[in-house]
């Protein structure tokens, strides 16, 4: 990497550092942040002194890149939390500070006083939503344009490629909610099953689930005397002594066991929406045109998936918007001689 890129890339976390401060709400985060700001702008100026003294021109001011302001409008939007992955790949430190309060090792920081204990596991597993719409739309467009390019090659039909469309996004989408239903209500059963146990030996052994308890915490640090008085304190709340029981031995959160029908509802939508891209043309009475502008339409998008998806890569949004294109494409082309061989055969 050049110096003026360094000098750039330090210029763009600090810009960012300042957005995700001015989003967070706590302020020993907001702090942090700010903290890491400036000590990435002093890095930077660094970087300007060396280029400077090299005879390099430098511009007057910081321009963000249209990724970085993408991602400015994603905090301010979504929040720091739930864009964790895409915080990490344009290289933003300090967002550790939202995985769940864990550390290396994946052990918990000892809480310092009881209400500490569990704090930071709500919203665990936001981080993963924005990526998983991004590859529902993906999933929704490149299926239902490799099976309306299969069905091209072997009619020439209009209606039937459009029926077959509308069937494949509609089967797709049901598909993709009933999947999405019954794995996250299994997961939320066991979870509910395994916190159900928990209360049970809470209420029938106390003193071996408090002593486990205190076992965990000199595990990770705590004095045994110390481990046994906060198991102790936890203990005088039996519901909070489940909570935190759930959330040191079980590792679950219990107010955050995840919805079936929100997770299904999402995917239908995610899915629906990639399978509608290449239905458009048909759908607009196109006729003669309509597989050519589908496939046309196909590929814009799926260069904007690739697009979305380097906001998770740090990779560059060209090359990963033509790869996805590459991909798809393939798939599109690759079903469409096999529906021209099938329609071939069946003359």
């Amino acid at each position: 990497m050049s110096s003026i890129e360094n000098w750039h890339e330090e210029k763009q976390s600090a810009w960012l550092y300042r957005a995700v401060a001015e989003a967070e709400p706590d302020v020993i985060k907001h702090a942090l942040f700010i903290a890491l700001a400036d000590a990435a702008e002093s890095q930077a100026g660094l970087w300007e002194q060396r280029l400077r003294a090299e005879g390099v021109t430098m511009p007057r001011e910081y321009h963000p890149s249209q990724r970085a302001r993408l991602v400015k409008r994603l905090i301010r939007t979504l929040g720091p939390r739930a864009i964790r992955p895409v915080l990490a790949a344009m290289k933003v430190r300090g967002v550790s500070v939202y995985s769940d309060g864990q550390r290396g090792g994946g052990h918990h920081p000892m809480p310092a006083s009881v209400t500490d204990v569990g704090r930071g596991h709500k919203g665990a597993s936001s981080g993963g939503n924005l990526r998983a719409a991004v590859f529902g739309v993906n999933d929704g467009l490149v299926s239902n344009a490799s099976l309306m390019m299969g069905v091209a090659g072997a009619s020439s039909d209009i209606k039937i490629i459009l029926l077959s469309g509308m069937a494949g996004l509609l089967a797709g989408a049901f598909s993709m909610a009933a999947g999405e239903y019954v794995s996250m209500r299994s997961q939320r059963e066991l979870f509910e099953y395994q916190i159900g146990l928990e209360r049970e030996e809470l209420a029938e052994y106390p003193e071996e689930e408090t002593e486990e308890l205190a076992l965990i915490y000199n595990a990770r640090g705590v004095p045994m005397a110390d481990a046994r008085r906060l198991a102790q304190d936890l203990m005088q709340d039996k519901e909070h002594a489940l909570d935190t029981l759930a959330r040191e031995e079980l590792g679950l959160n219990p107010n955050d066991l995840g919805s079936p029908w929100g997770a299904a509802t999402a995917s239908f939508f995610a899915f629906a929406a990639g399978g509608a891209v290449p239905l458009l043309p048909f759908l607009m009475g196109l006729d003669q045109y309509a597989v050519t502008v589908s496939a046309g339409l196909t590929c814009v998008a799926l260069f904007g998936v690739g697009a979305m998806l380097s906001l998770f890569t740090g990779r560059s949004a060209w090359r990963s918007g033509l790869r996805m294109v590459a991909i798809g494409g393939s798939a599109g082309v690759v079903t469409y001689f096999i529906g021209s061989a099938i329609g071939v055969g069946l003359a």
